[in-house]
Order: structure tokens, then C-alpha cells, then sequence
């Protein structure tokens, strides 16, 4: 994080994604009782984020100490990221700028397919400063969206929107890096972002949870995550205009991002309701020598790569609906245990002129601790049922997942359910929300 200002899987939905984040293009149309789910994100796995950064320090140790701007271990760093994205598929592109007389890079990778008009982007800052090795600033973030990126790779992911990921340089030195991407894109390509998200310092060692408020959507993806594993979460304010989102937001794209803390202090309500120390530094090693990668907590990094997964997987797979008029029920409504009866959370929807469209949304958020055993349904106002799930997806818990219903012979005015039946004993869940938009 620069200093030049002083200074598993949610148990909710991101049910705003529509809004800001659809594709201009119509979605394809689906049968008439098909619905489509946006992929699972996966579990990252903290080993191998963990392995990253012990690359880092390896680079580090090797040049002076550092992977600062200008010097060797930055190049270095730069070189081991651009070969495992190289080998996983992407499309690399090296950026170069000159800053205080120094050649920088920022490392830019698209992954192939997605609309090429509404790129979801997601970046972290790889430099360091000359006083260290910086594993947690910002290692941390590089390694887990490399990480991601790698996950994308694995699972082929063929997202609606378009992913692309970047690692700048010369952030110690005042976001210099980013500055030169934004600013030497054109406008017309500016305009093709709908998010960018951004990753600095998300492993401290006596961490916090905190997720940029900049962008509603965004902000709400992530506090999704966080809610789904009973984590709670504060508005990031320690970093407001010292990471590389500053320059996106100034040109009007949308920003979001997570931050677990840096030379502010922990109080004593943050350590009671996260752990740590209170009093005491939320990275003590910030921008010392220390901060190496003995200066990692793991839980903190293993739950931000994962939240990270979670937006990516989220935010830039799902199914693109354009935005219409939306109806929540936000009521929670208890699933009896089998072989109870199935209940009903009904939406009154009102309002709405003609037929349902083809591309009607249903955005479902369950708890429940067995989600193979539940039998989801979208139930019309004439009784017509669309199947959204039928006791797959075995022992994980949770169903929150977005789906697109061709409901288009459906008059949208009415009450519409969503009917929910547990499968099989010796299950506790709830509906928790769920949201229909036309």
C-alpha cells in the first residue's frame, strides 16, 4: 500500500449484479422451464497461495531484500507471475512506464472468451518498498489473484463477462503503475470496464475484515461472502485513495475491493469480534523489514482468497440478465427436516406491464447445512413450476445462486413463490432471501 496519504460460500446473494453489471447484449434464451446457474466458485487453496509467496521471498532474499520498483526483485516478480499465467492460457501483455529514472511494469493478463464489452477486472500492486520483502504488502494480494487466475485456468471457466487481471508497479511509489494503465487507455475502452476490484494487503497478521464501500454491488458481493461464513465486516477506510482502485474510481468505474489492515491499531471491539491483539497494529511489519513471510495470518488469507473466488466467480460468470423492476423477500422461513411438508416464500409483484421476460431472474439464498437434499422451485401466479434445483450439489451447505427463468408465458402481475422442500432427514436450514427481477 502506498504511503502517499497518511493515514465457505455465502449464505447471502449478490442481488445486484444485474443492474450494473449485465451485458448490453440480450441473454440467450432458455426453455421454457430451463434455469441456469452461474458456476460454483471454488475454494482456493491457501497452500498454493502460500507457495506463491514464498516465491516472493525467495525473489526477495535473492535481490538486495526487496522487490521494489526498479529494482531486480521487481522484475523478477513480474517474470514468475507472467509464466504461470503464460502456461495456464492467458494472454499476457508486459507494460512498461518510467518512474524516478526507473524502467516499471505493470503485467496485465486476459483470459480468452467472455463480452469483450463488459470486462470484469481484478488487480493488486506487486511491488515493494526497498525496506523489505513486502509478503503482505502486498504479496499477499498478488499471490491470491494469481491463485485465482489459476483456478480460472482449472475450471476453463467460460464466463459471461470478460476477466482480466493486473499486477502494477511502482504502487509504493504512488499508484504510479495504475495511473499509467487508466491513463493511456482510451476512452472507449475505459467505458468497456463494468468493475475493477482491488487486493492490498490481505494477510496481516492480526488482521481485519474490511471491504471498500465505493460501489454498492461490489461492496455487497463481498459482504455476502463474509456473511455466508458468520464473519462480520467494517467499511475499509484506513487506505481511502492509497491503492491502485484510486485511479479507476477517478475515471469512473465502478471499484471494490478487501483490506485486512495496516498501521492503524486493532481496538478492543475489532479484537473481540475478529481475535488478534487489540492495541496493537493491524501489521507491525508494515513497510519494515519484517515483512516477510513469516508475516501472514493464514486464516485471514485463506478467507480472502476465497471471498476473492467468490466475487470473480460471481461478479463475471453469472448469467447476464438486463435490468427490469426487482421484488425480495427477505423474511426468513424455516425447511422442516424431512419428511416435513414444503413451505412457500411468497413475492406480490405488482407494477410490471405484460408477460414476464425470457431472461426472469431469480436470485435464491438458502442456509441450510445439506444442500443435495433440497428441491427448489420458482412456482408462477397460475401455478406453473420451474424447476431452479433438485437435490444436487451433494454435502455443501448453502444455496445461493443466481438463475435465469424463461417465464415469458407467465403474466408478471401476481404472487409468485419460492417453494422449498427438504429431501431427506436430518437437515436444519432456512430460506433466508430470494429476489425476482423482470
Amino acid at each position: 500500500m502506498s504511503l502517499s496519504v497518511s493515514r465457505r460460500l455465502a449464505a447471502v446473494t449478490v442481488i445486484a449484479v444485474a443492474g450494473l453489471f449485465a451485458s448490453t447484449a440480450p441473454a440467450a434464451l432458455a426453455a421454457p422451464t430451463a434455469a441456469t446457474a452461474a458456476p460454483t466458485p471454488p475454494d482456493i487453496p491457501v497452500a498454493n497461495v502460500k507457495a506463491h509467496l514464498a516465491q516472493l521471498q525467495s525473489i526477495a532474499t535473492a535481490n538486495g531484500g526487496n522487490r521494489a520498483h526498479g529494482r531486480a526483485g521487481y522484475k523478477a516478480s513480474i517474470d514468475y507471475v507472467k509464466a504461470k499465467l503464460d502456461a495456464a492460457g492467458f494472454t499476457t501483455t508486459l507494460q512498461t512506464f518510467t518512474s524516478s529514472g526507473a524502467t516499471g511494469y505493470n503485467l496485465i493478463a486476459d483470459w480468452p472468451g467472455g463480452d469483450p464489452n463488459s470486462v470484469l477486472m481484478s488487480g493488486s500492486h506487486l511491488d515493494s518498498v526497498t525496506a523489505g520483502p513486502g509478503i503482505n504488502d502486498n504479496g499477499s494480494g498478488s499471490a491470491a489473484i494469481l491463485e485465482t487466475a489459476l483456478a480460472v485456468s482449472r475450471a476453463q471457466l467460460q464466463p459471461t463477462k470478460h476477466l482480466r487481471f493486473g499486477w502494477w508497479g511502482a504502487e509504493e511509489l504512488g499508484m504510479v503503475g495504475s495511473k499509467y494503465y487508466v491513463n493511456n487507455l482510451p476512452a472507449a475502452e475505459k467505458s468497456k470496464i463494468s468493475g475493477y476490484l482491488n487486493f492490498d494487503m490481505i494477510g496481516s497478521p492480526n488482521p481485519g475484515y474490511f471491504v471498500y464501500d465505493d460501489d454498492p454491488t461490489i461492496e455487497q458481493t463481498f459482504k455476502n461472502y463474509y456473511a455466508g461464513i458468520g464473519i462480520p465486516t467494517e467499511i475499509e477506510t484506513e487506505g481511502d485513495g492509497r491503492s491502485d482502485h484510486a485511479p479507476f474510481k477517478s475515471a469512473g468505474i465502478p471499484v471494490g475491493g478487501l483490506f485486512s489492515g495496516a498501521d492503524y491499531t486493532k481496538t478492543a471491539a475489532q479484537a473481540q469480534k475478529w481475535g488478534g491483539t487489540s492495541g496493537q497494529a493491524f501489521d507491525r511489519c508494515y513497510h519494515a523489514s519484517c515483512d516477510t513471510s513469516a508475516n501472514i495470518d493464514d486464516t485471514a488469507l485463506d478467507r480472502n482468497s476465497d471471498a476473492i473466488a467468490y466475487a470473480i466467480w460471481n461478479l463475471g460468470a453469472a448469467t447476464p440478465v438486463p435490468p427490469g423492476k426487482s421484488f425480495e423477500n427477505t423474511a426468513d422461513v424455516n425447511i422442516p427436516d424431512s419428511p416435513g411438508a414444503a413451505v412457500n416464500s411468497p413475492i406480490t409483484v405488482s407494477g410490471v406491464t405484460g408477460n414476464a421476460p425470457a431472461t426472469t431472474k431469480v436470485d435464491v439464498n438458502i442456509v441450510h447445512t445439506y444442500i443435495g437434499d433440497l428441491v427448489v422451485d420458482l412456482v408462477a401466479p397460475d401455478g406453473t413450476v420451474y424447476s431452479l434445483h433438485n437435490r444436487s450439489g451433494g454435502s455443501a451447505d448453502n444455496l445461493v445462486k443466481s438463475y435465469t427463468v424463461n417465464a415469458s408465458s407467465e403474466v408478471a402481475n401476481g404472487v409468485w413463490n419460492l417453494r422449498v422442500k427438504d429431501g431427506a432427514a436430518q437437515d436444519t436450514g432456512y430460506v433466508n432471501s430470494w429476489k425476482i427481477t423482470f
